[in-house]
C-alpha cells in the first residue's frame, strides 16, 4: 500500500508540472497574440484553456480519491491539500492569460493598445513568460531560490501596472474610452496572472521549508 501511496503522490506533482507546462505554453501565446494582433494565435490559447481545465479536473479528482483512500497524515497531508490549492491557482492562471487572448480576438485586426503602452504591455508579458517558466522548475525541483525569483518578477510587474495606471490618468492620454478600458484590463490580467504564481510560489516554500510568508492584504 505504501508504494501504491507513493506512486499517486509522484502522479499528483507530474500533473502539476504537466498543467504549469501548459500555462507557459498559453501565456506566451497569449502575450504574443496581444502584441502582434493576431486572432489565429488568440483563438489557439482559447481553445487550449479548455485543456487546462479538464487537467485540473483530473488532478483534483485524483487528489480527494488520496485523502479518502489513503488518509495521509503530517507533510504527506499537507502537500495533498496544497496540490488542490495549487491547481486551483494555475487554473486562474489559464483564465488570465485566455482573457489576455481575448482581448487581442475583439480588437482584431486592430492592436490593443494605443503605441504608447505597447513597449510596457511587451515587458509586462516577457515577466508573465519567464515566471510561469520558473514556476514549472519550481514544481519540478522544489528550489526555494526560484520562488524568491518570481517574488521580485512580480513586483517588476507591479511597477509596471502602476505605471499602466498613471499613463491612461495622466494629463497627456491620448487613448479614447474604449482604449482606456482594454489597458486597464490588460494590464490587471499580466498582474494577476503573476500573483497566481506568487501564491503558487509561497505554498511550495512552505512545503520545502515549513516557514509560511502570509498572503498579501
Amino acid at each position: 500500500m505504501r508504494d501504491v501511496f507513493q506512486h499517486e503522490m509522484r502522479e499528483v506533482q507530474d500533473r502539476l508540472v504537466e498543467i504549469a507546462e501548459l500555462v507557459v505554453l498559453s501565456i506566451r501565446n497569449a502575450t504574443q497574440a496581444f502584441n502582434d494582433g493576431d486572432v489565429s494565435l488568440a483563438e489557439t490559447v482559447i481553445q487550449n484553456d479548455q485543456r487546462i481545465d479538464a487537467l485540473t479536473v483530473v488532478l483534483d479528482e485524483l487528489s480527494i480519491q488520496i485523502l479518502a483512500r489513503q488518509n495521509p497524515v503530517a507533510r504527506d497531508l499537507r502537500i495533498v491539500v496544497s496540490a488542490l490549492r495549487i491547481s486551483a491557482s494555475l487554473e486562474r492562471m489559464g483564465d488570465m492569460a485566455e482573457h489576455i487572448a481575448q482581448l487581442a480576438r475583439y480588437r482584431f485586426p486592430d492592436k490593443v493598445v494605443p503605441k504608447s503602452l505597447r513597449g510596457t504591455f511587451a515587458e509586462m508579458g516577457r515577466l508573465d513568460v519567464v515566471i510561469a517558466e520558473r514556476l514549472v522548475e519550481l514544481l519540478r525541483t522544489q528550489e526555494p531560490r526560484l520562488a524568491d525569483e518570481i517574488r521580485n518578477q512580480d513586483d517588476e510587474i507591479d511597477e509596471l501596472h502602476i505605471s499602466v495606471f498613471d499613463k491612461v490618468l495622466g494629463e497627456t492620454w491620448k487613448g479614447q474610452a474604449v482604449d482606456t478600458v482594454d489597458a486597464t484590463l490588460a494590464s490587471r490580467y499580466h498582474e494577476r496572472f503573476a500573483d497566481h504564481a506568487v501564491s503558487i510560489a509561497k505554498k511550495v516554500q512552505y512545503l520545502v521549508t515549513g516557514d509560511w510568508v502570509p498572503e498579501a492584504s
